[in-house]
């Protein structure tokens, strides 16, 4: 028996650890994975120590609530890491738990492989001294992490986007509509996180209302599994909006609406490679928001403006993201059709830019190589 920590705090690291884990099982039968996760990760073989939503937020002040309960997470797995005794660790994302995490386990004799680089090449770029003394392998989605990591001596592979597979080739709303004079349908997606949603979701149904005023639109929200359905509902009832709430299928839903409203995150790659036009929209506790604007270097926020090298997606952050502007950069993209083709064609580059299918696979065979190589018996 193969044991093997596996570590994911958010909404899209469960999403792309099940696929991993998945995998490796086809390669390595007799691997038992433990650790922290989601629902995804427990259905593909996860053994939890933890659910992965208790200690996924978003924001400082919301960070700050749950160390308790993320001390005492921590505390846990190392207890098990020291009764299992696994060789190699995947960390995946999430990195002011997971770096520590690595720290500890590298004083264990524990081989580190990291699924899914931090951002340091966006913002605090000095953890990469930290990565190269506690990683033995960085595996990273994106070919321009590649060089970053190299110039720094980091062990890096680079193993292309689980969403390539993911996200499938759809019919697009556009295509089907023609010149589109509605009823326009508006796909709003308010993040994964609780605190995501409580800050957004808000202003997009006010940004939906005071668009219904100018255009014929229909909405509907594409709720992340980690939402609770009451919390929409809830919501839904206090801005007085008609709202339709897609539970499955999200693809298609997205694929099928004309505009996406969307969080910042893995959800605009998502999105982007659909094809659907969107508008991203983000907001933060105003001390966060300062203290990202320190740190931050890129001139773009979105995944999708990064992936393509400049500025195709409007990006509305914090002040900007109000009910008016978003419901005018909605208005425009609707109706302004040379605007709105261009951005389709620039969303079109997606899929290229992010390489070839297959993500999961390498990845579950890089895990695979560094298992062997810690028990070669």
């Amino acid at each position: 028996m193969t044991e093997l920590l596996v570590v994911a705090g958010e909404a899209s690291g469960d999403l792309h650890g099940a696929r991993l884990i998945s995998e490796l099982r086809r390669r390595v039968p007799d691997v038992q994975t433990f650790g922290l996760g989601g629902d995804e990760m427990r259905r593909a073989g996860l053994e939890p120590v933890a659910h992965s939503s208790e200690i996924s937020v978003v924001g400082l002040t919301e960070v700050l609530k749950i160390l308790p309960r993320a001390r005492e997470i921590f505390a846990d797995l190392l207890r098990e890491v020291d009764r299992r005794r696994p060789g190699v660790a995947v960390l995946i994302d999430f990195p002011d738990f997971n770096l520590r995490l690595a720290k500890e386990l590298k004083g264990r004799g524990v081989e580190v492989l990291y699924y899914i680089s931090p951002q340091i090449w966006a913002w605090r770029r000095g953890r990469v001294k930290t990565i190269a003394r506690l990683v033995d392998r960085m595996l990273v989605l994106f070919p321009f992490e590649v060089d970053f990591y190299k110039d720094h001596d980091v062990d890096v592979v680079h193993v292309g986007h689980p969403l390539v597979d993911e996200v499938p080739v759809l019919p697009q709303a556009w295509d089907g509509d023609g010149n589109g004079d509605g009823p326009f349908r508006i796909a709003l997606l308010p993040g994964s996180r609780a605190g995501e949603v409580e800050a957004l979701l808000p202003t997009l149904l006010e940004s939906v209302k005071r668009l219904s005023a100018e255009l014929p639109v229909e909405a509907r929200i594409i709720r992340a599994p980690t939402i609770p359905p009451e919390m929409l509902d809830e919501a839904i009832e206090l801005a007085g909006v008609p709202v339709e709430i897609v539970d499955a299928d999200r693809f298609a839903a997205v694929a099928d609406s004309h505009l996406a409203l969307c969080a910042s995150g893995t959800a605009t790659l998502e999105v982007g490679l659909l094809g659907t036009p969107m508008i991203m929209v983000y907001r933060l506790a105003s001390w966060t928001y300062a203290l990202a604007r320190l740190m931050v270097r890129l001139p773009n926020v979105s995944l999708v403006n990064l992936v393509l090298g400049r500025r195709v997606v409007p990006e509305l952050i914090q002040g900007d993201a109000n009910p008016e502007r978003i419901a005018s950069e909605a208005a425009r993209l609707l109706t302004d059709a040379g605007e709105r083709e261009r951005m389709r064609a620039a969303l079109a580059e997606v899929r290229g830019r992010l390489g070839e299918g297959g993500a999961s696979r390498r990845a579950a065979g890089e895990v695979a190589a560094m298992l062997a190589e810690v028990s070669p018996n």
